[in-house]
């Protein structure tokens, strides 16, 4: 069974900084994607990056503050975030897509709360 374990999260002040974490129970290299969502109170869960075939990929409003990485040996994908705003305030969830179990699905964390506040 997969399982992704977030940590990181937390209470930041306005141009602060963060670093989330995820821990994945098996090896990175069995997943074709892995990335980071987020969601806001009332909002819609939204891709924040990805990392595919080694390609990152981010939503606009996070470009340039973001960065998305991996380490295979610590079978661990991060998001450094940078410059935070109050409109970054979010759960934001690990995400990992691949073959594990005979057929592609994809696998969530519990989430790790970052609040953006003064």
């Amino acid at each position: 069974q997969v399982q992704l374990v977030e940590s990181g999260g937390g209470l930041v002040q306005p141009g602060g900084s963060l670093k989330l974490s995820c821990v994945a129970s098996m090896s990175i290299f069995r997943f074709d994607l892995m990335g980071w969502y987020r969601q806001a109170p009332g909002k819609q869960r939204e891709l924040v990056a990805v990392i595919i075939g080694g390609t990152t990929t981010y939503v606009d409003s996070v470009k340039g503050r973001f960065t998305i990485s991996s380490d295979n040996a610590k079978k661990s994908v991060y998001l450094q975030m940078n410059s935070l705003k109050p409109e970054d305030t979010a759960r934001y969830y690990c995400y990992a897509r691949g073959i594990v179990t005979g057929t592609r699905s994809g696998y969530w964390g519990q989430g790790t709360q970052v609040t953006v506040s003064s």
